[in-house]
């Protein structure tokens, strides 16, 4: 049979530190989530080259509380893996990531189906993050993960540290031991091992997760060391080749196809302006072989990510591509949607109380790293639209609702509707870059009260324009084309590392928690062009 070709990224938009896993003949990918709930998305696939998103396995806040998390804290790269009719995710829920001090928790949650119900989280440490969970064949279970070193002058990425993990007492149990250093590229974090013909395998990430980010592999006889780096490091790369369309290759796991065929899925970022990647992080995927003298390489040679891959020997399985418009006609949220540190809850956000509609009542601003009620997706293409219609009747400038373009607290752009103590119901854009606030985007435009309003962007790249509609009355476009780029990983001086977000929100400053109901919400896609 010809083999199907996989074209990169095969998880476009948000989808960073890719952990991959087998289930039979059924391929899942974890990727974090940072502040944004439920935690932990899981993709479906059925031949390396068709995904579908498929759940979350943390849904609850016994399994995830987030309030109060800062901006790209929450769930850091995941490892998913399968053992004996069980799926264990390990992750970590980062509570502080400024400065010398980083607060890494790691837990453990399980479960016999990969859609739920997942267990309440067993506590591991917090030593470091990047947690991973290795299943030796002689049934004993590895925890391994970065370690982090606050000391000035010293190394704070310190290395890889290994601890057995017994499953009856569902804790880490013997000795702490360090493995791995790290090369001279630094930053070593992101562990994996895995075991082939007799060695242990640990690959892991360095560089940093932006554009020196790189997949470095060693390998011992013995699982507690020493391990020794391969000759043909790093393994991945796009350090200095700025001419690649898939740049911050790094953050890597295996999998081995029930075809016996080896694939690695990695990081990756795709500049839309100099190194700016609105779409956050995303997911590609490597064909990889073993060499003769047992070390792991790319099967397209060299150590650059190729844009299109040789899928394995599996007959495609295509799934149906999603509807563009969701009407909220179901029980509950689909899962393209995300909500804020919280989980969807009745206090704020209803499918139930006007059927067919979102209900979604005002809570805190949005700079508030803990009640925000704002539903939003991931923008997963260079150029798309998105369009929602809403009844709100704001009473004070305290109340706002509307379509937002959002990256964290510090950064995105708003059409929203409120009240205007002299035009009265009005619309109009703010913005806040890298924390500044500006309210002088556009003209507050007065809408007739009691009228459904429809909101609308159009990204292209970089750029993004605004229209609204109040009833039937046609589009109307409001202010110009405004840049966008600074709702990246890459604007600030400080390293943060999620992806651009577009979705409804409203906020009511007063706290009496005025609702606004969305009727749809539209997300389209147009050409995908690098």
């Amino acid at each position: 049979m010809s083999r199907n070709l996989i074209h990169n990224p095969i998880l476009r938009g948000f989808h960073p530190d890719p952990s991959i896993c087998r289930a039979g003949e059924d391929y899942y990918i974890a990727t974090s989530t940072f502040e944004w709930f439920p935690g932990v998305r899981i993709h479906h696939s059925r031949d390396l080259v068709n995904w579908r998103p498929l759940t979350y396995a943390l849904t609850r806040k016994s399994q995830l509380n987030m309030e109060g998390d800062p901006d790209s804290g929450g769930v850091w790269a995941p490892c998913l893996t399968y053992d004996a009719g069980l799926f264990y995710l390990i992750y970590t829920d980062v509570k502080s990531r400024q400065g010398a001090f980083k607060d890494t928790p790691n837990y453990l949650v399980t479960a016999e189906n990969i859609e739920g119900p997942w267990s309440e989280p067993v506590y591991l440490n917090s030593s470091g993050f990047d947690p991973s969970l290795f299943h030796d064949g002689d049934g004993r279970k590895w925890l391994v993960n970065m370690l982090w070193d606050h000391r000035t002058g010293n190394n704070s990425f310190a290395g890889i540290v290994l601890q057995e993990y017994s499953a009856e007492e569902q804790r880490l149990t013997g000795p702490v031991i360090p493995i791995y250093k790290g090369t001279e590229l630094k930053l070593t974090e992101g562990p994996h091992l895995y075991r082939k013909d007799g060695w242990y395998y640990l690959i892991t990430a360095e560089g940093g997760t932006q554009y020196n980010h790189a997949v470095t592999v060693a390998r011992s006889r013995q699982i507690e060391g020493p391990y020794e780096t391969a000759p043909n490091h790093p393994l991945l790369t796009s350090a200095g080749n700025r001419e690649l369309e898939l740049q911050k290759a790094g953050h890597a796991s295996l999998v081995y196809t029930h075809t016996d065929e080896w694939y690695m899925v990695h990081l990756c970022g795709r500049p839309v302006k100099d190194n700016y990647c609105n779409l956050g992080r995303e997911t590609a995927i490597q064909r990889c072989i073993f060499t003769d003298d047992g070390w792991l390489a790319l099967a397209s040679g060299g150590n650059s990510p190729a844009l299109a891959v040789e899928g394995p020997d599996i007959p495609e399985h295509p799934f149906p591509a999603p509807a563009p418009r969701d009407e909220f006609d179901a029980p509950q949220l689909d899962v393209r949607w995300s909500t804020l540190r919280v989980p969807a809850e009745e206090s704020w956000l209803s499918l139930q109380e006007r059927p067919g509609y979102l209900r979604l009542r005002g809570r805190e601003s949005m700079s508030s790293m803990h009640r925000q009620s704002l539903v939003a997706l991931r923008q997963q293409a260079f150029r798309c639209s998105a369009e929602t219609a809403m009844e709100f009747e704001p009473e004070h400038f305290q109340q706002m609702a509307g379509l937002i373009v959002y990256y964290d607290t510090k950064d995105y752009l708003y059409l929203r509707i409120t009240h205007h103590e002299v035009l009265g119901k009005t619309v109009g854009i703010i913005r806040s870059r890298d924390g500044i606030f500006e309210d002088t985007l556009s003209a507050e435009i007065p809408l007739p009260p009691g009228t459904s309003v429809a909101l609308k962007v159009i990204i292209d790249r970089e750029l993004a324009e605004f229209y609204y509609r109040a009833g039937e009355s046609a589009w109307e476009k409001i202010g110009g084309a405004m840049e966008i780029y600074h709702l990246s990983d890459d604007f600030p001086a400080y390293i943060r590392f999620t992806g651009t977000f577009i979705g409804m929100c409203v906020q009511d400053l007063s706290g009496a928690m005025k609702p606004a109901d969305f009727d749809y919400f539209e997300y389209r896609e147009f050409e995908i062009q690098a």
